[in-house]
């Protein structure tokens, strides 16, 4: 294959200075959305956890019928 490599053509060009650092960006900008959250799962498991360690109190059923 003859002619110039990629990086020396027009599209090598906007590929290597246009597409490839917007890509990068973008990964960066998706890793720190995934990171937070990942934070707010950990947080609401947490509550969850609380919430369920703590003991049920039964209501009370004087004058009322059941099922």
């Amino acid at each position: 294959m003859t002619g110039p490599a990629f990086f020396q053509t027009h599209m090598g060009q906007r590929f290597y200075e246009g597409t490839m650092p917007q890509l990068v960006r973008q990964l960066t900008r998706l890793n720190d959305n995934l990171e937070r959250l990942v934070a707010v799962a950990e947080q609401f498991a947490k509550q969850k956890e609380a919430s369920s360690a703590e003991p049920v109190h039964p209501i009370a059923t004087e004058g009322m019928e059941g099922p």
